[in-house]
């Protein structure tokens, strides 16, 4: 193979491990209990997959698998170090950080959410980042309050 090849090939695998960082989002990094031990299972994830790409012999190889597994490592690193644990809320009075509120939209439709940290937020599985929106709107609030997003109103049902 010609030597012009390889060095082609190696300089397309260096631009494919140049990742960019995942950003980190601004401000505190609130995290829950469930929250915390899920980055700390995607950090041993990560590990394990970094270690299984640094035993790869070739190195063009080694450089394309490590490359995801290296960026989640620094990423999930800084996260667990600038978590904050939030303990569960000790009344179900207000909404608060890791308070499950059941609201009801204008349309009639009833949602329930719990408001919980960045990295553990999926809505579809239920869970709200205390950072997004909706959960601004609705923290402090008191089941019979109303909370207003944008033109749309929300109204508390349930705080649990």
């Amino acid at each position: 193979m010609s030597v012009a090849f390889t060095k082609e090939d190696s300089a397309e695998t260096a631009a494919e491990t140049m990742l960019p960082e995942k950003p980190v989002p601004a401000g505190p990094n609130l995290v829950t209990a469930n929250g915390l031990a899920q980055l700390q299972r995607q950090l041993a994830e990560a590990s394990a997959a970094y270690e299984a790409a640094l035993a790869i012999e070739d190195i063009n190889e080694r450089r394309r698998h490590s490359a995801n597994p290296w960026r989640d490592l620094r990423y999930l690193n800084e996260r667990i170090r600038t978590a904050q644990l939030v303990p569960p809320p000790e009344s179900n009075d207000t909404v608060a950080f890791g308070s499950r509120v059941t609201f009801q939209r204008d349309d009639g439709r009833t949602q329930t959410f719990t408001i919980v940290g960045e990295d553990e937020a999926d809505p579809k599985a239920g869970t709200l980042s205390f950072a997004s929106p909706l959960a601004r709107a609705l923290m402090g609030k008191a089941v019979g309050d109303v909370a207003t997003l944008g033109e749309a109103e929300v109204e508390i049902v349930g705080i649990g």
